[in-house]
């Protein structure tokens, strides 16, 4: 079964359970600021399920684009050494906003795998939550009993928090969740191992392909847990995972989803996949990572130096050093792989084929950038060499013991090629071993650990609980027509980071307020109440579609009617900029490869006196 068909049958099974299926959202995230890219199938949804909108409708199902390079099984640098974690990957999902609960997601997770694509239920494990003394939570004895009419109590295993209690993250929604797993060993190596213990041990043909997570609880500030109003549901089954299966394989990488792109890396490169470990490891990592930098840049995240665009940046640096050192590529080649993709996925996603042109610019752009600091890199490395030998020669060093210690490139060193010159370590080493020399490998981690710990400082931050002080379902946003207007504080909370110290966030029934987004910062301006007391809004976030004001202090009556006003000479400032900064001058230079830079100039400044933003 080709993946398209595998794709549009999951979708046409939810579309008959009376489900409204919905496009991707974008993978990159504006107004999220917990989260930069859409990691899970439920990110789009989550103001439904923290009550903050109203979904239009209570049942939807769509294949959702996701992005991880962090987290449990997502470190970035393990991506392409197995074959079934990834940076990008499609999610299918069935959501339920207070309709259906656990009944019907397992029956139909059960008769979608078992009786529409066939899999042998013989091959199959699921996993119930047992249960949480910390949490004084049960066993999910519904669920239990429920997979226990499909499938034989001896392939239902007991799963505990880590694996089977999700969590949004800290604070939020939250609940137990029975996880899918497929045992694709051959018949022979089944007999060696009972699958039930391979079950969540990372095993490469034992893997989860479906979560269904039956949301139940909200996670308060001080870690208790409270039922939620209504019970939702939220299941996510990975795509390239299903494919594998449906497929008959026993790699991700050789699923009709990734061949067509492997094929044309071994074309372009004159190097079989199958042949060399190291070879086959940098095919993955490629076949993998443009992927996920092309529906990037479809979504409008061009690489930077920093939030969403360093990331973007190092995922594509990383397949183009493994491409330098593994496939003896020194000239750009990754953004042509951009057509084979857009042909591939295009028709699911028709962004790839809108935005193809920029995408394989921006890529192009990119390899030959980092192809030169790898150059750059490589000749400030043979000049710690240098200067190492040379007090090697100048000394006269012969003893072995005291010739081995000198000829070590210090993690100091290897750091400052990596943090300066965005120079890989594996690279430092294969050119450091290739001179008779080592790295201090733990030396490197040391620093690398420095500067984690240095960001991770920065950015930390507690947060309470909401206070409520007015119900009100939607916060209405009149700021394009109004910079001044009679507000209420509906709720608020403190928060308390190291980089700002003490804070509040306020959230008003209406708000002439901007929140920061799109290239945009947020506005600032005050709160008066009647007795002329001021309290300034030093900054505006948008937090799960709810704009959020930021103060240092509290107003002295919380419940009073206030006057809002917004900063008018930031704001101005501000939005002449938006649509240059945002939507156009990151596409200056592929411009001016049809007009000359005065026209380019002249066509952005009528862009910005133009744009709607800067007329209101």
């Amino acid at each position: 079964m080709k993946s398209q068909d595998i794709r549009s049958q999951f979708l046409s099974f939810f579309k008959d359970k009376q489900h409204a299926i919905v496009p991707s959202a974008p993978m990159v995230l504006k107004d999220d600021p917990t989260l930069m890219f859409v990691n899970s199938g439920m990110a789009p949804f989550k103001e439904y399920f923290l009550g903050n909108a109203q979904p239009k409708n209570k049942r939807i199902a769509d294949t959702q684009k996701c992005l991880r390079v962090s987290g449990k099984h997502n470190d970035l640098e393990e991506v392409g050494f197995d074959t079934y974690h990834h940076t990008l990957f499609e999610m299918l999902g069935n959501w339920s906003f207070g309709d259906y609960f656990k009944k019907e997601a397992i029956a139909w997770a059960w008769e979608l795998l078992t009786e529409v694509y066939g899999i042998d239920k013989n091959i199959l494990y699921v996993t119930v939550f047992e249960g949480s003394k910390e949490d004084n939570l049960p066993m999910d004895q519904e669920a239990y009993d429920l997979w226990k009419s499909f499938i034989s109590e001896d392939r239902i295993l007991m799963g505990n928090k880590n694996d089977n209690f999700w969590e949004m993250g800290d604070q939020g929604p939250c609940g137990p969740c029975s996880e899918i797993h497929v045992d694709i060993r051959s018949a022979e190596e089944k007999e060696k191992v009972d699958g039930r213990t391979l079950v969540n041990m990372d095993h490469p043909q034992v893997v989860e392909i479906w979560n269904l997570v039956f949301m139940q609880y909200n996670r308060k500030a001080n870690g208790s847990l409270e039922p939620l109003p209504q019970k939702h549901i939220d299941t996510g089954m990975g795509f390239e995972r299903l494919c594998m299966v449906l497929q008959g394989v026993q790699s991700n990488y050789d699923t009709d989803v990734f061949t067509p792109i492997i094929r044309e890396i071994e074309t372009i490169t004159d190097k079989p996949y199958g042949k060399d470990e190291m070879v086959d490891v940098s095919i993955r990592v490629i076949s993998d990572h443009v992927r996920a930098v092309a529906f990037s840049i479809a979504d409008g995240q061009l690489p930077s130096n920093t939030g969403a665009g360093y990331v973007i940046r190092r995922i594509l640096r990383r397949a183009i050093r493994y491409s330098f050192t593994f496939l003896d590529q020194k000239e750009p080649f990754i953004y042509r792989l951009v057509d084979v993709l857009s042909k591939k996925m295009g028709d699911a996603f028709p962004e790839l084929k809108s935005q193809k042109q920029l995408i394989e610019n921006v890529i192009k752009e990119e390899e030959q950038s980092f192809l030169r600091t790898i150059s750059s890199g490589i000749s400030n490395l043979e000049a710690i060499i240098k200067n190492a030998n040379g007090r090697i020669k100048a000394d006269s060093v012969s003893d072995e013991t005291t010739l081995e210690n000198l000829k070590v490139i210090s993690g100091r060193d290897a750091f400052e090629l990596f943090d300066s010159n965005g120079f890989p370590l594996d690279l430092t080493q294969l050119i450091a071993k290739e001179n008779g020399f080592t790295v201090d490998v733990d030396g490197f981690n040391v620093e690398m650990q420095k500067q984690k710990d240095r960001s991770r400082a920065a950015s930390e931050m507690t947060t309470e609980d909401w206070t409520i002080l007015l119900e009100d379902d939607v916060q209405e946003f009149i700021g394009y027509d109004l910079l001044e207007t009679k507000v209420k504080i509906t709720r608020y909370r403190k928060v308390v980071s190291k980089k700002d110290g003490e804070m509040y966030q306020l959230v008003f029934n209406l708000t002439p307020f901007y929140a920061e987004g799109g290239g945009q910062v947020g506005d600032k301006g005050y709160l008066k109440d009647s007795n002329g007391d001021v309290v300034y809004i030093i900054d505006t976030k948008k937090e799960n579609n709810v704009t959020i004001h930021f103060t240092k202090n509290l107003p002295k009556d919380l419940r009073a009617t206030f006057d809002a006003q917004v900063d008018e000479k930031q704001r101005r400032r501000t939005e002449a900029n938006l649509t240059a900064t945002r939507y156009i001058r990151p596409y200056e230079k592929f411009w001016e490869h049809t007009w000359s830079k005065k026209e380019v100039r002249c066509i952005l400044n009528i862009c910005v006196l133009t744009s709607p933003i800067s007329q209101k």
